[in-house]
């Protein structure tokens, strides 16, 4: 079996119905914009109370090599 090492994640995470319908373009942007290697993970918590709804995804990731300078 082979195990993947993540060296990195991010944490989406809203209560708010508008932000939740934004929420799949900000993570898109993020991965344009960061560029993680190719080996991802995600995971998608939903809990809610009598009053919120909050969605949290998780992206799991390993980072790019720094070029040296």
């Amino acid at each position: 079996m082979t195990v993947v090492q993540f060296t990195g994640m991010k944490v989406f995470s809203t209560t708010l119905a508008r932000d939740r319908e934004h929420m799949g373009d900000n993570i898109t942007r993020w991965v344009q914009e960061n560029q993680p290697a190719g080996d991802r993970d995600k995971t998608v918590t939903q809990s809610s109370d009598k009053e919120f709804h909050c969605l949290t995804i998780t992206l799991f990731y390993r980072e790019r090599p720094r070029l040296s300078a």
